[in-house]
C-alpha cells in the first residue's frame, strides 16, 4: 500500500567529516532509493540539510560561520549548489524534484499554514520530491527552527505523513554516546517517549562541527512525529538502503511507535505550529481532569505562571516537575492569569471587574504532547 514517508537527512550525512566536502557516493544512494520509493506509488518528501557546509566548503571556511549574517550568507551560496547537485542526479533517473524553503512563521500563520499544506499535496500529486530546507537567507534567530529535525518532523505533521525517517550518522538509538562509552545499550523501539526517561538514556549535543542537530533534537523531532500519528525512525544515513528495509519490516535503527490520535490537524496545528510564548503550571487535580476525563483547563488548577503572552497566544502546559504534557490558546494575557489563578470560575467576574470565558484554556484549543 502507497505510503506518504518524509527522509530528513543531516549535515553529518551528506558532507565528509574531515573537510565538509559532500559525500557524493551517500547522495547518490539517497537519490536512487527515493526516486524507487516514488516508482513503487508512494509520496516522499525530503529535508535536506547541508547549505551551510557546502557555502562553508565553496568559500573555503574552515569552521561553521557563529554569526547569523555570515551564516545566511553562506547559506545562500550553499543552497543553490546543493540543489543542482540533487537536480543533476534526479534528472538522470527522470524525477522530477521541487525546492520549499520555510519559515518558521509559515507554520505560525494558519493561512501561511494551510497554504503550506495545500502546496505539499500538489507537488505530491504531481509525483514531485519536494526538498525542503529552511530559509536561512530571510529567517530571524527568533523565528528559527533551530534545526531540521525539528523542521522534518512539522513537516510530517503538516501533511500526515506516514512515516518520518531520520538519517544521522549512527545507526540508532543508544543509552549513551557509543562513541564515548563501551557500555551504551542499543535501543530498538520507543513505545513512549517516557521509556527514555525511564531508561535514562543521555542524549548529547551535536554530532559534527558542520551540523545543528545531535541525538536530543532527534528525539524533539520523534515526539512531534509521533503525537501527530507518524511513526518515526533513526538510522545511519550512509545507508539509505535502510528506509526500504524497514518499510519491509526489519527492525533496524531505532523506532518510535505513532501515537493514537487526540486531535485534529487544527489542534496539531496549535500544538506544533505556534511558538509557545508562556507557560502554565498545573496542580495534578487539573492533569489528570485534562488527561485522564479529557476538560478544559480551569483558573483554580494553575499554581504558577512564567512567561508574558496575550490571549489566543499559545502556552505551554505542565506539571508541577516542570514536564510539559500539554499545549493550548488561553484565554487570558499573563497579567489577568496572575489575578485569577487558583480561584473558581465564578470569582473571575469579581476579580477582573468584567464576565470573561470561563475556562482559561479550551479542551478544543488543546493538544496532549506526552504519552
Amino acid at each position: 500500500m502507497p505510503q506518504t514517508i518524509v527522509v530528513k537527512i543531516g549535515t553529518s550525512s551528506l558532507t565528509q567529516p574531515e573537510t565538509s566536502q559532500l559525500a557524493l557516493s551517500t547522495i547518490a544512494a539517497l537519490v536512487e532509493n527515493l526516486s524507487q520509493l516514488c516508482q513503487q506509488g508512494n509520496k516522499v518528501v525530503l529535508v535536506s540539510s547541508g547549505a551551510v557546509g557546502v557555502g562553508c566548503a565553496r568559500l573555503g571556511l574552515k569552521e561553521r560561520p557563529t554569526t547569523i549574517a555570515l551564516k545566511q550568507a553562506v547559506a545562500a551560496v550553499g543552497q543553490g549548489r546543493l540543489m543542482r547537485i540533487y537536480d543533476d542526479m534526479f534528472t538522470t533517473l527522470a524525477q522530477p524534484i521541487a525546492q520549499v524553503l520555510l519559515t518558521r512563521s509559515t507554520f505560525g500563520d494558519r493561512t501561511s499554514y494551510l497554504n503550506a499544506y495545500n502546496t505539499f499535496q500538489e507537488l505530491l500529486r504531481l509525483g514531485v520530491i519536494p526538498i525542503v530546507n529552511e530559509n536561512d537567507t530571510v529567517a530571524v534567530e527568533e523565528l528559527k527552527f533551530g534545526d531540521n529535525d525539528t523542521l522534518s518532523a512539522l513537516v510530517a505533521s503538516l501533511i500526515e505523513a506516514d512515516w518520518l525517517f531520520l538519517l544521522t550518522d549512527v545507526d540508532r538509538l543508544y543509552s549513551a554516546d557509543p562513541r564515548l562509552d563501551p557500555d551504551a545499550k542499543p535501543i530498538t523501539l520507543v513505545n513512549r517517549i517516557a521509556q527514555l526517561e525511564e531508561l535514562q538514556v543521555q542524549t548529547g549535543d551535536r554530532g559534527s562541527q558542520w551540523g545543528t542537530g545531535g541525538m536530543a533534537t532527534k528525539i524533539t523531532a520523534a515526539r512531534i512525529a509521533t503525537s501527530s500519528g507518524v511513526r518515526t525512525a533513526i538510522c545511519d544515513g550512509r545507508f539509505p538502503g535502510n528506509i526500504q528495509k524497514i518499510l519491509q519490516g526489519e527492525a533496524l535503527g531505532t523506532q518510535f511507535a505513532a501515537q493514537p490520535q487526540t486531535g485534529n490537524a487544527r489542534k496539531r496545528w496549535i500544538a506544533y505550529g505556534l511558538v509557545p510564548s508562556g507557560k502554565l503550571y498545573l496542580d495534578s487535580g487539573a492533569v489528570k481532569a485534562i488527561c485522564q476525563a479529557g476538560k478544559s483547563l480551569l483558573a483554580a488548577g494553575i499554581t504558577k505562571i512564567s512567561g508574558e503572552f496575550q490571549s489566543q497566544d499559545s502556552v505551554q502546559l505542565c506539571k508541577e516537575d516542570g514536564r510539559e504534557f500539554a499545549r493550548g490558546l488561553v484565554n487570558y494575557s499573563s497579567q489577568e492569569l496572575e489575578l485569577i489563578r487558583g480561584y473558581h470560575s465564578e470569582d473571575i467576574p469579581n476579580l477582573l471587574g468584567y464576565v470573561g470565558a470561563e475556562t482559561i484554556v479550551h479542551r478544543d484549543n488543546l493538544f496532549l504532547t506526552e504519552f
